[in-house]
């Protein structure tokens, strides 16, 4: 699988009707380095959109919240965290300086 197809798929960014274009997701791929960094990034963009918006709202009897960005931002979290925690070599790979 693709990058690109990695990162929609991490972000749920898989409807027809996509969030960001391929070129959107290279850009965040190419400026963070890895496929859940670039997720994280793209996820925080997402977010910064329905930021804008009214967390919740109250009509008649009737109230509803919305959690959206709170969400995203909360797996863009995730998603860094576990880039962070993720060793970038392992002792079963060979010895790159032929020690």
């Amino acid at each position: 699988m693709a990058d690109i197809a990695k990162i929609r798929l991490k972000i749920g960014d898989t409807t027809v009707a996509y969030q960001f274009s391929d070129p959107e997701l290279q850009s965040f791929l190419d400026d963070e380095g890895s496929v859940r960094l670039a997720s994280a990034a793209a996820l925080e963009a997402w977010a910064a959109v329905y930021a804008t918006n009214p967390s919740s709202e109250t009509i008649g009897g009737y109230a509803y919240s919305q959690k959206i960005a709170d969400n995203m931002l909360s797996l863009a979290k995730r998603l860094r965290t576990s880039e962070a925690e993720t060793p970038a070599m392992t002792w079963a790979e060979p010895d790159l300086l032929g020690e």
